[in-house]
């Protein structure tokens, strides 16, 4: 009963964000998009989310519905910063690559030229391997989550760095984060500074996206949400875990609206030329030629004949998603504070109410 009676309060909340959040005069979809938001959040009881939407270089939807914070009442906006988790990795891939087009990196070359820390393999590990989960290097294998603090990300392959490859890079895919945490480590290693400074320095702020930045658990980040799960019908805090051994594989975080500036800013050039955009939502091949379903950093497809880039993120306190029609310049970006929800329909709906499918 406590719980009907939470979640009843939430839907009632959900309703008057909307009302101090919306903006005076929304497009024609918008009644559409919040029903939609409003009816996942019912079915999957989910304590708070916030969404922006991106058309060109405006920003016509912002919204927050629900809690951040249910523990102290504390309402979802905009601007409620959420961790990222996967999403991280088109933005690791972001750097790497605009690396890569000042010169500063090769992406062929085999990693353990690059960076000491990781220790010579029975075959050579690139960096566009990795940014396409090509590189043999292993996911998760059941260890707990860390709550450990790693200053920097080359610091922290001591977790994974001496284990086997997988499989011959190139030869197969095997999605990986910590193949993500070495990339990072590439990142560091080519720009002589930490990852979150060059995050700093070559993302966030050309993008105009501040809240944009590792998820460091230790300093003050406003607006952060709190993050949940489901154990049966009760919501409860999520596990502790220190996102520093991740920065690059799924340690950042953000807001929605800085999301969509940080894709707006790709999409338009200010990150990367088109050759290096190109590459990015490219599916990528195995050494024998079979097609994967990654590119560099994001899983490209055509659903509707359209081009999507995308990708979803899933650990401790969130579930997210990145949506991203590069033709006409579409963004859906959906951050949630509960763990094991699934956005990527959701997202899809949005994206045909904003931008329907022509018909001849």
């Amino acid at each position: 009963m406590v719980a009907m009676v939470q979640f009843l309060r939430l839907g009632l909340l959900s309703a008057s964000c909307l009302a101090v959040f919306a903006p005076a005069q929304g497009p024609a979809w918008e009644p559409a998009v919040r029903a939609a938001i409003e009816a996942q959040m019912q079915r999957d009881h989910i304590p708070g989310l916030s969404c922006a939407i991106g058309v060109g270089a405006a920003l016509p939807f912002r919204a927050g519905f629900g809690l951040a914070d249910v523990e102290n009442g504390v309402v979802a906006r905009p601007q409620t910063v959420y961790r990222l988790a996967s999403i991280s990795k088109p933005i690791t891939a972001v750097l790497a690559l605009q690396l890569a087009e000042r010169g500063e990196l090769e992406l062929d070359a085999d990693v353990h030229t690059l960076v000491p820390q990781w220790p010579a393999k029975p075959w050579p590990v690139t960096t566009r391997q990795l940014l396409a989960h090509l590189g043999g290097v292993r996911h998760y294998r059941g260890e707990a989550e860390s709550t450990l603090r790693y200053e920097t990300q080359t610091a922290s392959l001591a977790r994974f760095a001496d284990d086997p490859l997988l499989h011959e890079p190139g030869t197969a895919y095997h999605y990986s984060t910590y193949g993500f945490n070495l990339v990072a480590a590439v990142v560091e290693a080519r720009a002589g500074k930490s990852f979150a400074a060059v995050l700093r320095e070559r993302i966030a702020g050309p993008a105009g996206a501040p809240s944009l930045q590792d998820d460091d658990s230790r300093r003050l980040i406003p607006g952060r949400a709190q993050g949940y799960v489901r154990n049966g019908d009760v919501l409860e805090n999520s596990q502790l875990m220190d996102s520093s051994y991740k920065l690059g594989g799924g340690g950042l975080c953000a807001s929605a609206e800085d999301l969509v500036h940080f894709t707006q800013a790709l999409l338009d050039g200010r990150l990367l030329n088109e050759a290096s955009r190109t590459a990015m939502w490219t599916r990528q091949r195995t050494a024998a030629g079979a097609e994967v379903e990654y590119g560099l950093g994001c899983r490209p497809s055509r659903p509707d004949g359209r081009l999507v880039i995308e990708h979803s993120g899933a650990q401790a306190r969130v579930s997210t998603m990145w949506y991203v029609l590069p033709e006409p310049q579409v963004v859906v970006v959906l951050l949630c504070n509960l763990e094991r929800v699934r956005l990527q329909p959701l997202a899809q709906q949005i994206t045909a109410l904003v931008a329907p499918v022509e018909t001849k």
